[in-house]
């Protein structure tokens, strides 16, 4: 923990900016209570800008000054006129890639008060945690096309594993298994799919046994990623920490976003752990075109997005703040989690966390 918490804010598209400004309020709010001092910049970068400035999405001065931050707290991407994939890979995953944030950390967790579609489950069922591998696989965008537009196309796309790159990720959840050490014991589920995919899945296997050595006190499963969602659905409350690969966990995160409530809660992190690295924490429901400007968007996941960059840069107190008026908020307050629907507005939701802090 440093006396003083700079973070880059990046309000993004569409109501990005509408929740990232509850999630900042939050933020100002609890440095207040946990006498910590904070330093908020913003940066405009977004889809708007994109479409003005002839197609510059992200430069590399920007780059460089958001460097100097050790987090970033972002809101959405996607602009319903620019076309899809563009601002995804050009300002997301060049992130992810300039800083190198080889964790993408996804709670899940059911809150009180929020309807899961999962008949009879409660919150104590629903709560353990996805690490992603965040910088391989499919999204390292090696690849190309023969014969483009012709009866004879050949599309290619190359998923890349590296030892590197498994070992730090399943090193990192096993770490955190061990630290979390909740009721369920400690477990480490690596979900994989090593009986089809017999190279890549096969380097993460043999890393994760190997890496688990090293961890005799956390107890080590495995899941085919299709037994995975199966069991996510019907027996949720078997996991603690999973373990998988980058396109894996990007399909598993959304159903277990659903699992734990809709998006309007779900948070997520795209986490550089090492020395001087810098991290960006976000709210999953994506821009929400249709709704800006309404007021009425669920600001939730972009306040729990708050409590995952507290924690992660030591501010364990003041996250657990956040997280308790978080629940006492949707257990005691919300009608709902769906937008137009909560019973107050956007900008009252933050300020009912703030209240509860």
């Amino acid at each position: 923990m440093n006396d003083l918490l700079r973070v880059a804010v990046i309000g993004g598209d569409g109501t990005g900016p509408e929740v990232v400004a509850e999630g900042v309020k939050v933020l100002k709010e609890v440095a207040k209570q946990e006498n910590f001092n904070l330093e908020l910049v913003d940066f405009d970068i977004c889809g708007a800008r994109y479409l003005k400035n002839g197609g510059v999405i992200i430069s590399d001065d920007e780059i460089a000054e958001l460097g100097k931050f050790s987090s970033i707290l972002f809101g959405a991407v996607g602009h319903p006129d620019v076309a899809p994939g563009i601002l995804e890979k050009g300002l997301l995953l060049r992130l992810r890639f300039e800083f190198d944030q080889y964790i993408n950390l996804r709670p899940v967790k059911l809150l009180p008060g929020v309807e899961t579609p999962l008949r009879d489950k409660k919150p104590e069922d629903l709560d353990f945690v996805v690490v992603r591998e965040n910088t391989e696989d499919m999204y390292v965008g090696m690849g190309g096309f023969l014969k483009k537009g012709t009866p004879d196309e050949v599309a290619m796309q190359t998923a890349v594993y590296t030892r590197k790159g498994c070992e730090r990720c399943v090193r990192w959840a096993y770490e955190l298994a061990r630290k979390r050490n909740n009721k369920k014991g400690k477990r480490l589920t690596l979900v994989a799919k090593t009986n089809v995919l017999t190279y890549g899945h096969d380097l993460w296997m043999r890393t994760f046994k190997e890496v688990g050595e090293e961890y005799p006190d956390v107890e080590q499963t495995y899941n085919h990623v299709d037994a995975c969602c199966m069991w996510m659905v019907k027996n949720p409350e078997y996991y603690d920490v999973i373990v998988t690969t980058n396109m894996f966990g990007d399909i598993i995160t959304d159903l277990a976003g659903i699992l734990q409530g809709g998006m309007g809660v779900a948070a997520g992190g795209n986490i550089n752990p090492d020395e001087g690295g810098t991290s960006m924490y976000e709210p999953m429901g994506g821009s929400a075109p249709k709704y800006t400007g309404l007021n009425i968007i669920n600001p939730i996941a972009a306040i729990n997005a708050v409590a995952m960059l507290l924690d992660q840069e030591g501010y364990a107190k003041a996250a657990e703040r956040v997280s308790k008026a978080v629940q006492i908020v949707t257990g005691t307050k919300m009608k709902s989690q769906t937008a137009g629907k909560m019973g107050y507005s956007t900008s009252e939701i933050g300020d009912l966390i703030c209240e509860n802090l």
